[in-house]
């Protein structure tokens, strides 16, 4: 059924002791490519013959014969080195963690944004491989996620808008930190949930081990870390009164709708901008996922600015509203 056309998101592993060809290979090893969810992000061909070379035919066939360069993989031990070499790099730039702190000007930055790229991209590959494990690495996970956190801290240091603004002030405006690279949807708002439950529950000793693995996760994850706040004082002032370890995801959902309320309101009173208004323009971003546009901002005031002021307020109230929405949805 699955050789036919049987079209199964569950399907995970397809091991394969056939002998397959063309438009065969491809419709079969096409049937793990359907993502399911955050526990299936891709899937896995095991093969019991030796199809290299069918392979590779079908490729070139069905796209062109210079495809496989692109599609296959390269041998694991092939990008292990490659990582090593980015990672002298990087210490060409950076040699400790601490050092990207005293990095005082754009041009050094700037190589140390790229020289971590770099890393993050051949990373990325290295997790598709079942054989990796950071022992064949120079660098070691803990001086990874480090970095990583210094990664981020540039990046809101430097302004995730910055590429928005018409007069270029810095070098750094024009980077693409590539921020897709960094986020897994495995590590998300549920996942740390399910860690506060293990925290709550520990001892001393482990609550403080669990604490800085939740910290770590947080600090390391681009999507996480406008919601840390949030989590922090969800810990501080909920997580140990809560009886019943199953409701921690029910007792997270109406705290955070009380402190989205609350912070609706404030943004509006700060700011003096009609609550409708502002409602409109967040559930449209919400539903565009593009950011609003200077005119629907310019909607949301409840008074009309002179235009330099506008030339001000609108971008402030609009970095505002993206704020709002990175923390609460």
């Amino acid at each position: 059924m699955f050789l036919t056309g049987f079209d199964s998101k569950s399907l995970n592993t397809l091991y394969v002791d056939k002998n397959l060809r063309y438009h065969g290979l491809i419709q079969a090893y096409s049937r793990t490519n359907r993502i399911l969810n955050e526990l299936k992000s891709q899937g896995n061909i095991v093969c019991f013959r030796n199809l290299k070379k069918n392979t590779d035919e079908a490729i070139a066939l069905f796209s062109n014969p210079d495809a496989k360069e692109v599609i296959l993989m390269k041998p694991y031990e092939e990008y292990v080195v490659n990582f090593d070499a980015k990672y002298e790099t990087l210490l060409s730039v950076v040699p400790t963690v601490e050092s990207v702190n005293e990095l005082n000007n754009e041009d050094t930055k700037l190589e140390f944004i790229k020289a971590f790229r770099e890393i993050i991209r051949v990373k990325n590959i290295l997790d598709g491989f079942s054989d990796f494990k950071w022992s064949d690495l120079k660098m070691q996970n803990q001086e990874f996620e480090d970095y990583k956190s210094k990664y981020l801290d540039m990046y809101e240091e430097i302004g995730g808008n910055a590429g928005d603004r018409k007069e270029k002030v810095s070098i750094l405006e024009d980077v693409d930190f590539e921020l897709e690279l960094i986020h897994k949807d495995e590590i998300n708002v549920s996942y740390i949930l399910k860690l506060l439950a293990i925290y709550k529950n520990a001892d001393e000793k482990e609550k403080q081990k669990q604490k800085e693995n939740i910290n770590n996760i947080i600090n390391g994850n681009a999507s996480l870390r406008s919601k840390r706040e949030l989590i922090e004082k969800f810990i501080n002032e909920n997580l140990m009164q809560i009886s019943d370890d199953n409701s921690i995801d029910d007792e997270f959902d109406e705290f955070l709708d009380v402190e989205k309320t609350t912070a609706f309101k404030k943004l509006c009173e700060e700011e003096n901008l009609n609550c409708e208004e502002v409602q409109k323009v967040v559930d449209t971003y919400l539903y565009d996922e593009r950011k609003p546009l200077t005119s629907d901002i310019a909607k949301t005031l409840n008074f009309k600015p002179k235009l330099l002021e506008r030339k001000k307020i609108v971008p402030r109230v609009l970095e505002k509203i993206v704020k709002f929405v990175d923390k609460f949805f």
